[in-house]
């Protein structure tokens, strides 16, 4: 009888954890630990829903298809396992004026237009636009990486509600109606360092814009508006939402992240929030400590190689292509210095790494449930963690997932499942929508046809 309430106690505790199933089988040794975490990695669909990009690395000299020092290229793609890779048309916070927005639209074609260079002309047999999950399933069954792309930041539309539909046509697949800084159509959560807010939330047109992207199958990114502007989101819109790359503020309480409150209305709404794997946004204490010594480092080295790294307000001073080009310095210095970097920290000030990266998803997972978490790197915007740094590395992800016991079924979820089932939804709405505005149209000239009949 004692062994048999044991046995139900043991059971009772296992069940406590959403993210895990019970397993009566002999726990797993190292090597068939990993062996099994190769075959659920080759078997599932792995997508990163924020893999920023810089145009210079679209050309026909220097583009994807070679091993850049980028986190994210084909090669990488190919030896991390990672599937599909959600490529970002950001633009950074200006003016709300006529000048601004003229340059920030400039901004957002050139990066559509990078994105269609590698995937029809650079690399069609290795990559391909996706558009839908049917697109993403057909086209990984082909032995191909998928693209996808996403907006961060709304600030291009710029006062023209019509570009949200043309960004559509373009492949955008999900959009963020704010970055730091508060734009035209919505706070930023940037606004908590001082308590200025512009909207209290949304303006009139980021309303509009909701509206627009439930129409036109845009999935609303709630990653960096502010709190009371995803609240406000949330309670208009009429499909799931996602959080594109935001991980859990109870963990790591920077305002990037979200709190208890918005996740339970993310879930409510059946949307996914999109857990990522940005140093100072899974642990700011390791990351500061980390970041200010590796700093030193760099800077100690930089100066023996006559190289000068340059203070952020330098950098946004100088013109795109100069800012490209020391971009890719100062990443490939960073890669050449991380060796030494890890020696001589690993006891001082241990980086952040998967396991940090994986204890949110676990937390996540614990608060709103395995069906509304998923997985982003935000690469080559300032993401990554040890273990899972670029693209090759992302079957590491996988491997401490299952090494937490998580099942073939929910890493599925995890990696693409949830996401593409959020976007189904929000297409799935779009319809409709489109539909009865059909309607609404043919209505509208029915009954205009009868007065003029009459008149």
């Amino acid at each position: 009888m004692k062994r048999f309430l044991s046995a139900l106690i043991a059971a009772a505790v296992l069940l406590t954890f959403t993210g895990f199933e019970i397993n009566a089988q002999k726990p797993l040794d190292e090597a068939a630990l990993i062996a099994k975490a190769k075959r659920i990695h080759a078997e599932v669909i792995t997508l990163d829903t924020h893999v920023d990009i810089n145009t210079a690395n679209f050309t026909e000299t220097r583009n994807y298809t070679q091993d850049l020092p980028a986190q994210v290229t084909l090669p990488k793609m190919k030896r991390g396992g990672l599937d599909v890779s959600w490529f970002i048309v950001y633009t950074a916070q200006g003016e709300l004026n006529e000048e601004g927005y003229k340059k920030a639209y400039a901004n957002a074609i050139d990066k559509f237009d990078a994105i269609e260079r590698l995937t029809k002309k650079f690399a069609p047999e290795q990559i391909e636009l996706a558009l839908t999950s049917k697109d993403v399933r057909r086209i990984s069954k082909a032995g191909k990486l998928v693209a996808m792309i996403g907006v961060e930041n709304g600030y291009p539309i710029g006062t023209d509600i019509s570009r949200v539909k043309y960004f559509a046509e373009r492949g955008a697949r999900y959009m963020s109606l704010a970055h730091n800084g508060h734009s035209q159509l919505a706070d930023s959560n940037t606004g908590e360092r001082d308590g200025k807010w512009l909207h209290n939330g949304l303006s009139e047109l980021g309303k509009q814009a909701v509206a627009e992207m439930n129409k036109w199958g845009i999935m609303i990114d709630l990653s960096h508006p502010s709190k009371q502007a995803n609240i406000q989101t949330l309670q208009l819109t009429k499909a799931p939402v996602i959080a594109s790359h935001s991980s859990a503020r109870a963990l790591a309480n920077h305002s990037r992240n979200l709190d208890d409150e918005e996740l339970e209305l993310i879930k409510k709404n059946g949307g996914v929030v999109q857990t990522v794997a940005f140093r100072g946004y899974v642990n700011i204490e390791k990351s500061a400590l980390r970041s200010k010594l590796s700093a030193e480092i760099l800077r100690e080295f930089a100066e023996k190689e006559n190289f000068k790294i340059l203070e952020r307000a330098e950098v946004l001073k100088l013109p795109e292509t100069e800012r490209a080009e020391y971009g890719a310095k100062l990443t490939a210095f960073r890669v050449k210095m991380r060796p030494i970097i890890n020696e001589r920290l690993k006891t001082t000030a241990p980086d952040v790494n998967v396991k940090d990266f994986v204890d949110h998803i676990d937390y996540l997972v614990k608060k709103i449930g395995i069906d509304h978490v998923g997985i982003s790197s935000d690469f080559d915007g300032g993401g990554g963690v040890e273990g899972w740094d670029d693209a090759s590395e992302t079957f590491n992800v996988t491997l401490e997932l299952v090494r937490r016991g998580y099942t073939k079924k929910q890493i599925t979820k995890l990696w693409s499942g949830n996401l593409l089932r959020v976007l189904d939804e929000v297409q799935k709405v779009a319809k409709q929508l489109q539909k009865q505005a059909t309607v609404g149209r043919k209505a509208q000239n029915l009954i205009f046809r009868r007065i003029m009949v009459k008149i």
